[in-house]
């Protein structure tokens, strides 16, 4: 799941451009190059990565409040509002596509198969 890679055969990406491509880094494959799964097994699957994303941004926006706080001495509501703007800002390649992942893996009805991984091998 860290890797990023389909949750079948565990080889093949489940996205075709690095997260640093700003212009692309949410761009997914119809399914895996390897094993031919399906990534999205339902129109409208990724909806449900809002609430995980959710779930990300405000852990964040905890831990990067928090660090403000104890780093900076409790400065002005101003620093506080940046730090999260910025962490937040530079963060949403990254939410989004673990997100998605996350969603995928528990939620795509999809298992694990050391099958499909041997028979990507074998290509």
């Amino acid at each position: 799941m860290v890797q990023q890679r389909c949750p079948r055969c565990r080889r093949g990406p489940l996205f075709t451009h690095s997260a640093l491509n700003l212009a692309r880094f949410t761009e997914m494959p119809a399914q895996c190059p390897v094993c031919s799964q399906a990534y999205e097994p339902e129109p409208g699957f990724y909806w449900g990565a809002m609430y995980i994303s959710f779930g990300f941004s405000t852990g964040m926006m905890l831990v990067i409040g928090a660090l403000v706080y104890y780093l900076l001495g409790d400065p002005d509501t101003w620093v506080y509002i940046m730090a999260v703007a910025i962490v937040a800002v530079l963060m949403t390649p990254f939410n989004l596509r673990y997100s998605r992942t996350l969603m995928l893996y528990l939620f795509g009805g999809v298992n694990y198969n050391p099958q499909y991984a041997e028979a990507g091998q074998a290509r």
